[in-house]
């Protein structure tokens, strides 16, 4: 079955459908969700906060992509997720006891180890430089240039013009690239300029 016959089923309560389609599109959202708030359980919430708010107004769609409709929503619960952290600021202690970035299902046995710690360390440093834009900018970054949406699918799930997605992302990569010349000395040689 694809999307849109999916879609029109879920919209008429048939909620197998609508299961399928968050089974499509979960990874998606919450690797999106996970780039904007910064931390799992975050992610995790908003995720599931973006896919009911998703059920429940599924009666307006009338997109012909279901993709760009469900992304504008993500970004729209990750920023209230983000306003609401600013109102009442909090820290999350399991996040302090377990270290995020060692995860066993992400090596490569064909990888030595040396490749897999600069592997690591430049995503660290990235992270940490998409975490400095502003939740606008970081929003684009995240479906342009990690998740590759198109710019008009980007504009379509920040609900943004096309040249304001254009103008966010080229002031985005020029704060990333003065973040990353900054860090140089955290680079792996290959990627220093």
């Amino acid at each position: 079955m694809d999307e849109l016959a999916l879609v029109s089923a879920a919209k008429t309560g048939d909620l197998p459908a609508f299961n399928q389609l968050v089974l499509n599109y979960q990874s998606l959202a919450y690797n999106v969700a996970y780039r904007i708030v910064g931390e799992q359980d975050a992610a995790a919430d908003a995720t599931q906060d973006a896919f009911l708010k998703a059920y429940k107004a599924l009666g307006s769609f009338r997109g012909k992509s279901f993709k760009p409709w469900l992304l504008r929503i993500v970004t729209n619960t990750c920023y209230d997720q983000l306003r609401a952290k600013k109102r009442k600021p909090t820290t999350n202690l399991d996040d302090a006891l377990v270290n995020p970035e060692h995860s066993w299902r992400w090596l490569d046995p064909g990888e030595r180890p040396e490749e897999y710690a600069e592997r690591v360390e430049l995503g660290r440093v990235l992270q940490q430089a998409i975490a400095q834009l502003p939740p606008e900018q970081r929003a684009v970054v995240v479906l342009s240039d990690i998740q590759g949406l198109t710019y008009d699918e980007t504009a379509q799930a920040t609900g943004v013009s096309l040249g304001t997605v254009k103008s966010r992302l080229s002031r985005a990569r020029a704060k990333l690239r003065d973040y990353l010349q900054e860090q140089e000395e955290l680079l792996p040689h290959r990627y220093r300029l």
